[in-house]
């Protein structure tokens, strides 16, 4: 009898284990960091600019159609507009991604959140920086190139206030663990 109850207990072991295993490759449960370049556009009352900026990001899928990640990045592209340079000197934020499942290696999603953004601008020496945040959303995919290896393509809105707007376009890979 004691030996019929290990063997039990034993498979009922590996059972929950190949189960977690199961879980953990489909990405449920499953923690996944990425770099994103984004190409920034800033719009406000007739001003156009173009910046650059890099982030990285951590998540976690709850499920395989919901996720939840934090982003933080800082400008490396900066331009000047009539005199004035600008540049995104920081930003961060938490998101919720909502991802469309399929069994083809690109997964659509859509992303909703909050980004606080530090920018600067400077003109004839003069340097005035603000930071502000709003609400973030945009519309994504992610491609998928190895088992654990994706790339993204996204487009993101993330702040549009008192008539400024920035739209970003990012390219990014990210790793899942």
């Amino acid at each position: 009898m004691p030996l019929a109850l290990v063997t039990l207990a034993t498979g009922l072991c590996l059972a929950g284990a190949a189960q977690a295993q199961d879980m953990y490759k489909s990405g449920v449960g499953g923690l996944y960091a990425g770099l994103n370049y984004t190409f920034l556009d800033v719009e406000d009352d007739g001003l156009d600019a173009d910046l650059g900026t890099l982030s990285g990001k951590v998540g976690v899928m709850a499920t395989p159609f919901l996720g939840f990640e934090a982003r933080a990045g800082f400008g490396v592209d900066d331009d000047e507009v009539r005199g004035v340079e600008l540049s995104v000197d920081n930003f961060y934020g938490g998101y919720a991604t909502l991802n469309l499942a399929n069994e083809s290696p690109v997964t659509p999603y859509a992303v909703v959140g909050f980004t606080r953004v530090e920018a600067e601008a400077k003109y004839r020496g003069v340097s005035v920086s603000d930071d502000d945040s709003d609400l973030s959303y945009g519309i994504g995919a992610h491609v998928k190139f190895a088992q654990n290896l994706s790339g993204n393509l996204e487009y993101m809105r993330y702040y549009d206030d008192d008539g400024l707007t920035l739209d970003g376009l990012g390219l990014g890979l990210q790793v899942n663990f």
